[in-house]
């Protein structure tokens, strides 16, 4: 299984807490995640995310139905937290998002540890579609935070 990784960071203006709190609301995930994958949270054992919270999404990947089930397994308020996806497309996701308050805002940071399943082809595709696919989701994220905090100029 090969590991990939995908790193991106982001400043939004505003106070960390407000920052944070918008990210740990489980519900706000969909507003961050692009229309065509047709994102649906379909249930959070927390209403905001903390250590062990599992949360279940739903989403179309070419007009496919997948499920998607992550659990927190790191949290630390208004630092940190990590997700690792426990179903899902992916032989194996984490993804650790962080926080710190810096000149003029809040950096957000993204790092994704995934591999495909299916070996070559898995590969194969990753080279192909889902490397692209990855980085248009998260510059889709970029513009949502823009829009939701404003932008750092």
């Amino acid at each position: 299984m090969k590991l990939h990784l995908l790193e991106r960071t982001q400043v939004v203006p505003g106070d960390l807490a407000v920052v944070f709190d918008f990210f740990k609301d489980a519900g706000n995930l969909a507003l961050l995640t692009p229309p065509w994958l047709n994102f649906q949270v379909r249930e959070a054992t927390d209403a905001t995310v903390r250590e062990g919270t599992r949360i279940s999404y739903r989403i179309r990947w070419f007009g496919l139905p997948m499920s998607w089930v992550s659990v927190i397994e790191e949290y630390r308020e208004r630092q940190r937290f990590a997700d690792r996806m426990l179903v899902g497309p992916y032989a194996h996701w984490f993804h650790v998002h962080t926080f710190r308050p810096v000149s003029g805002g809040v950096e957000v940071g993204d790092r994704v540890e995934y591999a495909l399943p299916l070996g070559w082809a898995g590969e194969a595709a990753h080279r192909v579609v889902v490397r692209r696919q990855l980085d248009g989701i998260f510059a889709y994220r970029t513009r949502a935070l823009i829009g939701r905090f404003g932008d750092v100029r």
